[in-house]
């Protein structure tokens, strides 16, 4: 079978067998040089390197064929050109047979249609008339750009328009002109984006080296909205011809400068510069429409935003709230105040809103703006401070900050002693390396997750790269953070992203900023978004903290920052039981206590009802008010020298213990479970009421006897006090109780306030006697009128 069907390689080496001799028989000066040059090849199918650009180009000429093909030629391993290359060079002047000259053209025609490529140039420009996806009436629009199912680009947001402005360009080599380019319009909102609509543009359908003005119309076939805006933008599609290795290098050249620079973009837009401390006073001259409803403030700079609590509706509401948003680098300048009314639980109104410049307010100065809202109804007056920010920084592993020496002193001296009293605000210095993740949760369906990590130091927030397709993923970052306050918890959260849709939890960890050890690397695995239990993979760090403790200690004394927004509390079985649960722990402590120092009254142990009837004489005797916190002093060092011994962690042991046995129960069980705990809520909750109520009763005379009866024992007491010191009716009040039980053995010990207490109606039972009593009048009185 071989010797009738020869190998491709036996009939190549018979041809140039062949040519060889017509080439010797037929020799001229011109062909000498080009036959020699074959023995300067690294073989028949590689051309000369040396005489490439001479002897190659001059063949191409003399071939009739060749000449329709007006690109470069050059070998190169990744294109089909060696044969036509052979074959030129050794046939001087288009002499040789007729196939192979037929399949030069062909194949030279493939090779340059794989060797173009494109530039597609984009200039977004404008949008006009956008659907509305916030409940004030506009949207917070920005846009995508989509090329075989990847994100290419995304533009910057725009705050509170529907006709928004970008002005942005950007390039990106395309290589097929038979694809879509998607156009997607996106609604930023705090947790998932509102899509606005979406276009296509067939790349085949632009005009190569022109500007292609497109008014994109925007569509979306799940609304029912007829018109949903339009995008306005510039397209131009140019030619970038050459050989493939160059293009090849090129192509990469081109990806590397790109992803640098969403790198750069996305490093950028996460690091801030400076701090705007806001505090807001008041508003005034709100307009009142009801007595009844709340009203707050909501403040946003780029996409922070803030909430302010809730006050009654009054003309001028009183707020004296203080918080501090972060001023990026490439970010807004821009601070918006918005006025909303709340009646209810949804129903939410905004009254107006005013807006602020920040880049002309001086640094360090504190500005007071008394701003009318845009609506006309009412003003609101806060302060702006803006100081400047050090400290935040995102880098590679090899180039940490702290790793410096230099740079790990300067730090040092900024945090020493000595400069205790030097800017209080800045507590601290935190350096923490994001290096991997393993075995974490597959969220795609092929079995993968491209995860990224965000870290949160309080209203911080940086985040790590993408890695794609990666359950180990390596992320070797650095991100550095300026600490304000030591008693913060850093919080490492570990998603996967899933394009367009919000990303999906893979696991967080914990980890409060006085329980990090400096330059030990840990590896800590990750839990469930409420931190309860452990959820599959870990995650490693590295962290050093440097701070000052005078600082940090007058720190603790001021209030505590506010996050931004915080999710509305929703109802949780699960966390239901739990604070009961921890409710009845504190009730068996505090029940333990009173049951033990009952115990000393009713002389269970007479060792110990001794011993504490002579400290109470004792004290109450010789006291002074030092011995008040003295007393707190030797709890404390009570307690620590119980945690150095390693008694102290057993609470938190069965704590933990009993969240996973109810984590265990069956589904009756755990309802039951609920049942029982929402009888005890009910029974704690109405015994909390009926002392308060019983209280204020007692002042308001609802019950007359027990009222006078109160007013006769506060009179004496008055007397008794002014006459008798303090001390010697406390001493009376003590021998009583502990020589109660000695005096009568058989005594029933009792509380006379509880037992006064429990005498006086509450609300409910004053409305159940009214009604009774109503009711038999209304009864008895036909009687009364003889009838």
């Amino acid at each position: 079978r071989m010797a009738k069907n020869p190998s491709m390689l036996q009939n190549l080496r018979r041809k140039l067998r062949r040519d060889k001799t017509d080439v010797g028989k037929k020799r001229s000066p011109a062909s000498r040089l080009d036959v020699s040059a074959i023995d300067h090849r690294l073989s028949s199918s590689v051309p000369d390197i040396r005489d490439l650009n001479r002897d190659v180009y001059r063949t191409v000429s003399a071939s009739p064929y060749l000449r329709k093909s007006p690109a470069p030629y050059h070998s190169s391993p990744t294109t089909p050109l060696a044969h036509p290359a052979r074959r030129g060079g050794l046939r001087m002047g288009g002499g040789g047979g007729e196939g192979g000259d037929m399949e030069s053209p062909s194949v030279f025609e493939g090779g340059r249609e794989s060797l173009n490529s494109f530039l597609l140039t984009i200039n977004l420009k404008e949008g006009h008339n956008l659907v509305i996806r916030d409940r004030c009436g506009t949207s917070d629009p920005y846009v995508k750009f989509k090329l075989e199912g990847k994100t290419i680009y995304k533009s910057k947001v725009v705050l509170k328009n529907l006709n928004p402005v970008w002005s942005e360009n950007f390039s990106i080599p395309v290589r097929n002109l038979s694809q879509w380019l998607y156009v997607k319009v996106y609604d930023r909102d705090l947790t998932t984006d509102d899509f606005m609509g979406s276009a296509s543009v067939l790349l085949s359908d632009l005009d190569l080296d022109k500007v292609n003005e497109l008014c994109l119309r925007l569509d979306d076939p799940n609304s029912l909205e007829d018109d949903m805006g339009e995008i306005l933008l510039d397209m131009s599609l140019k030619r970038r011809d050459g050989d493939s290795r160059r293009h090849k290098w090129a192509t990469r050249l081109a990806s590397f400068q790109q992803s640098s620079r969403l790198s750069e973009a996305q490093r950028k837009s996460q690091l801030w510069s400076s701090v705007a401390k806001v505090t807001l006073v008041e508003g005034q001259d709100v307009p009142i429409d009801s007595p009844t409803g709340q009203l707050f403030v909501r403040f946003r700079l780029g996409e922070q935003r803030y909430k302010s609590k809730n006050v009654g509706k009054v003309s001028r509401p009183q707020w004296r709230e203080r918080f501090t948003l972060n001023h990026f680098l490439d970010g807004t300048s821009i601070l918006e105040a918005e006025l909303w009314s709340k009646e209810g639980r949804r129903a939410e109104e905004c009254l107006g809103m005013c807006e602020v410049d920040l880049s002309g307010v001086p640094p360090d100065e504190r500005q007071l703006f008394t701003l009318s809202l845009d609506s006309g109804r009412g003003r609101l007056v806060f302060l702006v401070t803006i100081s400047s920010c050090s400290g935040v920084s995102i880098a590679d592993l090899s180039a940490a900050p702290l790793d410096e020496p230099a740079e790990h002193q300067n730090q040092l001296d900024n945090y020493s002693l000595q400069r205790s009293l030097k800017n209080l605000s800045d507590v601290g210095f935190l350096q923490v390396k994001v290096i991997k993740a393993c075995d974490l949760l597959s969220a795609d369906l092929n079995g993968k997750s491209d995860p990224f990590c965000v870290l949160e130091l309080c209203n911080d927030r940086l985040q790590t790269h993408t890695v794609y397709k990666s359950l180990q993923p390596e992320w070797n970052k650095v991100f550095t953070f300026p600490v304000r306050d030591i008693h913060e918890v850093l919080l490492v959260t570990v998603f996967d992203e899933d394009g367009d849709k919000a990303p999906d939890f893979l696991g967080k960890v914990a980890i409060p900023l006085l329980s990090i050890r400096s330059r030990q690397q840990i590896i800590m695995p990750l839990k469930k978004d409420d931190l309860g239990s452990l959820i599959k993979g870990n995650i490693t760090l590295e962290l050093e903290i440097i701070y000052n403790p005078v600082r940090a200690s007058i720190r603790t004394f001021q209030p505590r920052e506010i996050k931004f927004m915080e999710d509305n509390p929703k109802f949780s079985k699960k966390a239901l039981a739990r604070n009961v649960q921890r409710v009845q722990a504190l009730y068996r402590a505090i029940t333990s206590t009173l049951q033990y120092v009952k115990s000393c009254f009713q002389w269970e142990s007479v060792q110990r009802s001794l011993l504490a009837f002579a400290v109470f004489l004792l004290m109450v005797w010789h006291w002074e008010f030092y011995m008040f916190p003295l007393i707190l002093v030797l709890l404390i060092s009570w307690n620590y020298l119980q945690i150095c011994s390693g008694h102290a962690n057993q609470d938190l042991v069965s704590v933990i213990e009993l969240w996973c046995e109810n984590e265990r129960r069956g589904l009756m069980e755990k309802i039951h479970m609920v049942q029982d705990i929402v009888i005890s809520l009910q029974n704690f909750l109405d015994a909390v009421a009926n002392f308060g109520e019983r209280i204020k009763n007692t002042f308001n005379w609802s019950e007359p006897f027990l009222s006078s009866l109160a007013l006769l024992f506060f009179v004496t007491a008055t007397v008794l006090t002014y006459y008798i010191p303090l001390r010697y009716i406390v001493l009376i009040w003590g021998i009583n109780k502990f020589t109660k039980r000695l005096r009568n053995p058989f005594a029933i010990d009792n509380n006379e306030l509880i037992d006064f207490l429990s005498r006086v109606p509450s609300d409910v039972q004053k409305v159940r006697r009214t009604s009774k009593q109503n009711s038999i009048a209304f009864l008895t009185l036909p009687y009364c009128c003889g009838l």
